[in-house]
Order: structure tokens, then C-alpha cells, then sequence
């Protein structure tokens, strides 16, 4: 069986050779039948993705799950966005600073929750990920029985049309504005579902994403990470037009919408399955920083030894996985790593600074384009039409310049990227003002996330231990996230009340901000390489009878 596993791989270099009649001379005088086309089949498969990105035969699998789970991911999301936009826009624009707050508290409460789950000791990482991911389905197939029994007409046509900024009338204000729109409109239940709503939504695209990363990256060190994540991240960007286009054609299906996202959801939880560590040398074992030479033959000896086939590795004294058992001050321990890490205070830095600057753009540019729009219609087709032709840009970038960028390049440049792109999109923004200058900003600001920073910042995250990966980053990509946009909505809301609700000027005061994450991002680069350097070291000498060892669970 190895030697014919041998052949398979020595013919997957050569994609002339994927006839079932040649792979069975090759096999033996046997009708292969069917296994035979499916074996055919993969080859062709692998020689195609072999031209788009730089990949070992090995890495194949666990890249294709990888990349498959986020495009359920995202198809799900862009599902159910128009629906929880809508929700949103029934009570009123005015409340959505208060719904960007409620989604901090939601976090804070939820993700601790999800790194207790992934420090069970009887449980496994890719268990855990499936349960998450499954949850997340189930949850949404109770939105929808919560949706239909809610009221789906206000009680009030004025208060809606006044609430979505379709007409202006005084005792509304301006496109709606008035607090009272919309929470004395609607009955209790409406409102409850309509929040709720809007809050689970923003946590279910957070916590699955974050988590999934978690788990590839877990599975990846900062080599393998650089050439493949751009590919990873395409699959993503698939999900978002599948998942919007398909949203767009189906506008009709309302509420039922959520059944298929919670389809979309069950199917992320069976693609995240094939996310194994087959992709690469396990991390923990990969990287000096976790312990010394002893520890890893004490791992290696010990994962030998293993009476079950698959079982969770032996950590390193860095990451005591094995020995956590579920107390209950475990579901704070991410925030114990990151305080206790002075690396990942500065990764939390990074991304709050982050969030702040694409919170403060959100607000700004809904804020331009209420103003130069006044259609409501409009607004929508423009939005619709900017993240389509982003997407579009974003796919191509991911495809054919991430994994060029990361390598030759490095996650200095990555990260630091966003920043600067940033930093000329605030100052176009105070200058002019506009719906054109809004689009182009959007796109360079989007196209920039994630073809190159976002990439790059989960690179980050290769050169930390297991416990760091799975706790610490959920909570940073998540909480720190949320206090992010809640630090936005609340600047943007003194700076609207100090400048008498002229907010074309308001990006200015955000240039301080954009400068010190650029510095943020330069220091923290730079921390990355070095902490990098002694894994990719120990790694180069590594023998081929070593590299076999250090292979999958």
C-alpha cells in the first residue's frame, strides 16, 4: 500500500498521467472501476491547485477544508446580512452606535465561552471547532421560528418609513433620527427578536471565523502559512459573492433564508474536519520557543506510545493542554495569556487600533453617503455594487499576490499595509467629501485588508504556543474587536455633537489614531520575524526521517 501511495504522489507531478487504464498497469492487472476515476480525479484536482499556489502534495487536503470551511462561513454570513440589515433599519439608523455596544457586551459573555471549549482536556480541537460551528447552525435555525412569530409590519407605516430615512418629518428629525423611532413603534417582541438578531449575527461571524483560524493556524507554522493563506482566504472571499449573490436572487424567501445559512453552517462544521495537522509539522513541535530539544523527544516518545490513534499531542510546559481540566477561572484563561504575554498585548494593540480606524470609516462613510444619496434605493444599489466589485479584486489579489507578498515581502510590510492605506483614505474623505471618494476609499481599504494585512496578521499568531492560539486569539480577534468599535462609535459620536453635526471634517481626528497604529504595526512586524527566525532554524535541520515523525496527529 505505501509503495502504490508512493506512485500516487510521483504522478500527481505529472498531470498527463491521470488516465484510470495507466494507474491500473501501474496497480496491477485490476479493474480499479470507480476508485479508479476518483483517484484520476484528484490528480487533476491537485495538479490544478499545484499551478495557483505554491503547495507540498501533503498540505493538499487540509488546504482544500480549510478553504472549503470559510466559504461556508462567509456564504452563510452574506446570507442573513440583508436580512439582519433590515432588522437594524426598522428600528432605526439612530440606534445602530447602541447596537455596536451591545454587541461588546454580547462578546464579552460569549467569547470566554468558546476558549473553555477548546481547553476541555477530553476533547479535541477539531471536535471542538465542529461543535462551535454546529451550534452556530442549530442557533440559526431558532432565529428563524423566533423571526416568523414575531410581527413582521410595524405598528405605525409613518414610524417605518421615518425609521429606514425614507421621508423627513419634524417630529422624526432628520432622515429618522429621533430616538423614539422605532422602540415605540414596535411591540417588545419584535424589537427583542430584531436585536437579537442583529447582535448573534455580528458573534456568529467573529467567533466561526476566529476559531477556524485558530485551528489552521494551529496546523501551519509562518513558512507554510505565508504560501497558502492567500489561497485560504479566497475561499472566504468565493463565500461572500456566492453568499451575496444568492441573497440578492432569493430577497423573496425572507426569513427562510436562515434555514439554507444554517445548512451553509452544518456544512463549514464537516469541512472543518479535514483541517488536520497532515498540513504541516505541528507547531508545537515545530517551534524551539515552546521547549527544549528534550521536551520534544519527550512529546515525540510519548505521542509514540499513544494507545489511541489520534489523540490530542502532549503540549509543551508553555501550553499544559493535557493537564487543564475545566475549572471554572478557565474560561477567563485567555485574557490571563494575553496580559501575562508582552507580544500579545502588542498584537491586541494592533488590533484595536485597527478596529477603531474601520469603525470610525464605517460611520463616516454611511454618514457621506446619507447626505449625497437621498435614495434609499440608491444607497443600497451603491453598496451592492462597491462590495461586488471589490470582491472581485480581492479574489484575483488572493490567488495571485498574497503568498508572493508574505514571502518576499514579510508580515512587517503586510501589517503595516492597512495603516498606511488608511491614513490616505482619511484625509481624501476630509477633503472631498464624496460618494466617488467613499468608493474608491472602500476599495482600496478592503482590497489591502485582506489580500495583504489580514493574511499577515494571522501569521501572527504561528509563533505562539497551542494554549495562546486557541485561547488567546479567540478573545483578541473577538473582544478586543468589539471594544475597538465601541471606542469608534463613542469618538464619533462626541466629535458629531462637538462639530454640530458637520462631520465632513470628523476623519481628521482620527490621523492621530492611524499614526500610532502604523508605529504599532512596524514594532510588532519586526517582533514576529524574530520570533520566527529560530523556528524556520530548527525546522532547515531537520533530517527527512525527522520531518516523517513530526508529521500529522
Amino acid at each position: 500500500m505505501r509503495e502504490r501511495l508512493s506512485v500516487y504522489y510521483l504522478l500527481s507531478s505529472s498531470s498527463s498521467l491521470t488516465s484510470p487504464i495507466w494507474l491500473s498497469s501501474v496497480f496491477g492487472n485490476v479493474d480499479l472501476g470507480a476508485q479508479g476515476y476518483q483517484m484520476a480525479g484528484r490528480i487533476r484536482l491537485d495538479a490544478v491547485i499545484s499551478t495557483i499556489v505554491t503547495v507540498h502534495q501533503h498540505e493538499i487536503p487540509a488546504l482544500l477544508h480549510s478553504s472549503s470551511c470559510f466559504f461556508f462561513i462567509l456564504s452563510a454570513y452574506f446570507v442573513v446580512l440583508p436580512l439582519r440589515d433590515e432588522g437594524a433599519i426598522s428600528l432605526g439608523l439612530s440606534k445602530l452606535p447602541g447596537l455596536f455596544v451591545g454587541s461588546l457586551l454580547l462578546t464579552l459573555i460569549a467569547a470566554p465561552l468558546s476558549t473553555f471549549i477548546f481547553s476541555l482536556p477530553n476533547l479535541s480541537k477539531s471536535k471542538a471547532l465542529v461543535i462551535i460551528h454546529r451550534f452556530f447552525s442549530l442557533s440559526l435555525v431558532l432565529c428563524f421560528l423566533l423571526w416568523r412569530a414575531s410581527p413582521t409590519e410595524s405598528n405605525s407605516k409613518d414610524a417605518v418609513e421615518a425609521a429606514s430615512g425614507l421621508i423627513k418629518d419634524p417630529k422624526f428629525g432628520v432622515d429618522g433620527a429621533n430616538p423614539a423611532t422605532g422602540w415605540d413603534n414596535h411591540g417588545w417582541f419584535y424589537i427583542s427578536v430584531r436585536v437579537g438578531f442583529f447582535l448573534w449575527v455580528a458573534l456568529l461571524n467573529l467567533v466561526a471565523m476566529s476559531s477556524t483560524w485558530a485551528r489552521i493556524i494551529d496546523v501551519m507554522d509562518s513558512e507554510s502559512g505565508a504560501r497558502l493563506f492567500g489561497f485560504v482566504g479566497a475561499g472566504a472571499t468565493l463565500g461572500q459573492l456566492f453568499g451575496s449573490v444568492f441573497a440578492a436572487a432569493t430577497a423573496w424567501m425572507g426569513p427562510y433564508l436562515l434555514l439554507f445559512a444554517a445548512l451553509l453552517m452544518e456544512f463549514a462544521a464537516q469541512a472543518s474536519k479535514g483541517i488536520t495537522n497532515d498540513i504541516s509539522q505541528s507547531s508545537e513541535e515545530l517551534s524551539p520557543l515552546r521547549g527544549t530539544d528534550n521536551d520534544h523527544q519527550r512529546e515525540r516518545k510519548q505521542e509514540a506510545t499513544s494507545p489511541k490513534v489520534g489523540s490530542p499531542k502532549v503540549a509543551s510546559p508553555k501550553s499544559p493542554i493535557s493537564t487543564t481540566r475545566p475549572q471554572l477561572w478557565a474560561i477567563l484563561d485567555g485574557m490571563r495569556l494575553i496580559l501575562a504575554s508582552p507580544y500579545l498585548l502588542l498584537v491586541s494593540l494592533f488590533l484595536w487600533l485597527g478596529a477603531v480606524i474601520s469603525s470610525f470609516f464605517y460611520f463616516q462613510k454611511v454618514n457621506i453617503i446619507a447626505t449625497t444619496i437621498k435614495s434609499s434605493i440608491g444607497r443600497r444599489r451603491l453598496f451592492a455594487q462597491i462590495n461586488s466589485f471589490v470582491a472581485v479584486f480581492i479574489l484575483i489579489g488572493q490567488l495571485t499576490l498574497t503568498g508572493r507578498i508574505l514571502t518576499v515581502a514579510g508580515v512587517t510590510v503586510a501589517i503595516s499595509a492597512s495603516p498606511f492605506v488608511a491614513l490616505g483614505n482619511l484625509v481624501a474623505i476630509a477633503i472631498w467629501p464624496t460618494w466617488v471618494t467613499v468608493a474608491v476609499s472602500e476599495t482600496l481599504r478592503k482590497v489591502t485588508t485582506y489580500v495583504v494585512t489580514r493574511p499577515g496578521r494571522e501569521l501572527l499568531f504561528t509563533v505562539v504556543s497551542q494554549d495562546e492560539k486557541y485561547k488567546a486569539k479567540v478573545c483578541i480577534d473577538v473582544i478586543v474587536q468589539r471594544l475597538g468599535d465601541a471606542a469608534a462609535a463613542g469618538l464619533f459620536e462626541v466629535l458629531t455633537i462637538a462639530l454640530g453635526g458637520q462631520t465632513s471634517t470628523a476623519s481628521l481626528y482620527a490621523l492621530p489614531v492611524c499614526l500610532i497604529w502604523i508605529v504599532t504595526a512596524f514594532f510588532l512586524g519586526r517582533r514576529q520575524e524574530q520570533l520566527a527566525k529560530p523556528q524556520e532554524l530548527w525546522k532547515s535541520n531537520l533530517n527527512p526521517t525527522d520531518m516523517k515523525d513530526h508529521k500529522a496527529e
